[in-house]
């Protein structure tokens, strides 16, 4: 099977390097677009595209800002038009993978438009960078980062080893197809450690009723990936039973996946299940990291690392707008469950974070706020019973 590669990159730096990889690409049996993203001099090989095509995808007068010469406003710029231009190339059927080279600045325009490209779709970056802290790249994407191990600067026996293995990669991932017919429906659930018996169990109800179930970890970089998951149309429904990273998004815990969760299922117009699980808690690290300003508050070391601080009824009442604002905005059918006897482990009679004041105020936010169905069970979080109610309820929005 043929494919058509992207070949983006910074073609006045980097010309020689990017169109050693696009023949490399012919090679293979596939098509090579090369894109221009450099904002230096002239590009020292022919782009397919140039660097002002692809500034027009946002509007840029790109040569009224290079005569400023400020390369961060430039590299900021080719950022921005970068995933919008590769976006509108993918939804024309024109590529098929994208490969791109380079150090700090190459990557950072390149990576940022990979970024949004749906989850599936091949992209390689041959960096400089793949060996540190990748996160900036990548964020919840899964752009494939090879380390370059020496600078792309030059072909020397060194580079074209690197290179040649890049170029066989891309075309052996944007050849290979992903069987998926067949495959049953897929629901994505968000999970805590204090939330595990339940999903555990609404798992088995959704998956005996023939659907596929992905978990996320609730913690923040979890919730990020299940957004992307969701924006990216693999998912038909969600069982969002952990909303704790709003708790961390509120209080500045280490655990915030960012103002945008549970944004993605809205815009989706799929079935939604709400849960305020584990809203009862934010996450910081050693005890010793909790800011001076929460000194007097009640907190739960879990272990050395991780320590839990009970939210107040004052934050619950905020929290429970939130989720109520964010179901409210689904363009598809949702329900809120609420586990009255306890949102966590830990909040459950008798345990460290009981308390029915701030439990209430969070119920009765959500109560006030919600413009859909709020459903209320007198039983704990992790109870069969309740586990089994959000699981059905979801399978009954799903059927409508």
């Amino acid at each position: 099977m043929s494919a058509t590669i992207a070949v983006l990159g910074t073609l006045d730096s980097k010309g020689a390097e990017h169109a050693f990889v696009a023949e490399l690409i012919r090679g293979h049996g596939c098509k090579a677009l090369l894109i221009d993203v450099g904002t230096g001099g002239e590009p020292t090989v022919e782009p397919h595209f140039s660097r002002y095509d692809v500034a027009a995808a946002t509007g840029v007068n790109l040569e009224e800002m290079m005569e400023r010469k400020d390369r961060g406003e430039c590299v900021t710029a080719m950022s921005e038009a970068a995933p919008v231009f590769l976006s509108n190339l993918l939804s024309d059927g024109k590529i098929d993978g994208v490969i791109s080279l380079g150090g700090g600045g190459g990557t950072a325009i390149a990576t940022a438009g990979m970024r949004p490209l749906p989850i599936g779709f091949p992209k390689l970056m041959v960096s400089t960078l793949a060996a540190g802290n990748t996160a900036p790249y990548l964020g919840t994407s899964d752009i494939t980062m090879m380390p370059s191990v020496a600078d792309v600067a030059g072909l020397n026996r060194l580079t074209r080893t690197i290179l040649t293995r890049a170029a066989g990669a891309i075309c052996g991932m944007a050849r290979t197809q992903v069987q998926t017919e067949g495959d049953s429906p897929l629901i994505v659930a968000s999970m805590f450690g204090n939330t595990t018996e339940c999903l555990t169990e609404a798992k088995r109800i959704l998956e005996e009723n023939g659907y596929e179930v992905l978990i996320f970890a609730a913690t923040g970089a979890g919730g990020k990936a299940m957004e992307a998951v969701i924006a990216s149309g693999m998912a038909a429904g969600v069982l969002d039973l952990t909303t704790t990273e709003w708790a961390d998004e509120l209080c500045g815990g280490v655990l915030a996946a960012g103002s945008e969760r549970m944004d993605a299922a809205a815009k989706a117009g799929i079935p939604v299940v709400i849960a305020p699980g584990c809203l009862d808690m934010v996450n910081f690290g050693e005890r010793s990291s909790v800011p001076a300003k929460y000194e007097g508050r009640s907190f739960y070391i879990h272990n050395l690392q991780v320590t839990l601080m009970r939210t107040t009824p004052d934050e619950c009442t905020e929290l429970g707008r939130i989720i109520a604002e964010k179901a409210n905005a689904c363009a598809g059918s949702c329900a809120i469950m609420i586990p009255v006897k306890a949102i966590s482990v830990i909040s459950a009679q008798g345990q460290p974070f009981h308390d029915s004041s701030a439990d209430e105020a969070l119920f009765s936010s959500i109560r006030a706020h919600a413009e859909v169905p709020v459903l209320e069970y007198t039983e704990e979080i992790n109870s069969p019973v309740f586990a089994r109610a959000c699981a059905e309820k979801l399978l009954a929005l799903m059927e409508r």
